[in-house]
């Protein structure tokens, strides 16, 4: 994965240390890494600060008034391993809603329930693995 993300982060250290961070909390949430890495791509192409029209922080964006209902006002989420946090948490969550039914939990997880273009685009970087080192 190391080597496949350079083009997104090209310091080394950044890199690894990110990966690290996401491998610790799809761990931590009991999701699969190479989904949150799809998820990742989908929502800012790996960039920390990316900001949506609608107001989604970060690395998983996040919108802000999920602080009020698993965090804290404070919590920083551009910030990436706050944001990963946060992410993984809310897309496990959505899986347990949906009794594992991954198309709608990831139409949640994007607030586009019962639209399919999102899941679709997450399910086919998840599927294409591009980010694994042969």
């Amino acid at each position: 994965m190391n080597r496949r993300l350079i083009a997104y982060l090209p310091d080394a250290h950044q890199r690894i240390a990110l990966l690290e961070s996401i491998q610790r909390e799809a761990l931590r949430a009991s999701l699969d890494l190479q989904l949150v890495l799809s998820v990742i791509d989908v929502e800012s192409r790996f960039t920390p600060q990316a900001r949506s029209s609608a107001g989604a922080q970060g690395l998983m964006q996040v919108m802000p008034f999920w602080k009020k209902e698993i965090g804290r006002d404070s919590d920083d989420l551009f910030d990436p391993d706050t944001n990963l946090r946060y992410g993984c948490t809310i897309l496990a969550w959505y899986l347990k809603v949906e009794k594992g039914d991954l198309t709608r939990a990831l139409a949640r997880y994007n607030g586009s329930l019962g639209k399919t273009r999102y899941p679709e685009q997450v399910m086919t970087r998840w599927d294409s693995r591009w980010w694994i080192d042969s």
